[in-house]
């Protein structure tokens, strides 16, 4: 309890100021809504358009990305995979025995050169995997 000069009480302020707390959950929700999408696709790829398209919202899926040089990347890992030493067939293996995810999304760049995209599909297909190419939903006139 607080005195003041004439002797009396006053009772101390006993609610919660929620400006601070909402202020932060506001700063929290923008600055998640902006990284989510980047944490998502992991390499950048120019998807081609096609009227139905694949939309990844799996949590764990595996996901393969391939650029117009026609590297193959494996999630969001910056270092592209070496296809030429069997390295692509490899971590698919390992992946799929550590998850319950038995389908693979590829993300292929409209650039790519089809032989590279074929190879990789076929890679999948050797493991025992699952196929999806992941494309952008036409933009409707």
């Amino acid at each position: 309890m607080a005195f003041n000069q004439h002797g009396r009480t006053r009772t101390s302020l006993s609610e919660i100021n929620v400006t601070p707390l909402v202020d932060v959950m506001l700063v929290l929700l923008v600055i998640f809504m902006v990284t989510a999408p980047i944490l998502q696709t992991g390499i950048q790829v120019n998807l081609p358009k096609t009227a139905s398209s694949t939309k990844v919202e799996v949590p764990n899926a595996i996901i393969l990305s391939v650029d117009k040089e026609g590297n193959v990347y494996l999630g969001s890992e910056k270092r592209p995979l070496n296809i030429r030493a069997g390295e692509l067939q490899k971590q698919l293996q390992q992946k799929l025995a550590t998850s319950n995810e038995k389908k693979v999304y590829v993300r292929g760049d409209g650039d790519t050169p089809y032989r590279v995209i074929a190879f990789v599909l076929a890679e999948c297909k050797k493991v025992g995997a699952q196929v999806s190419l992941v494309t952008e939903p036409e933009e409707l006139k």
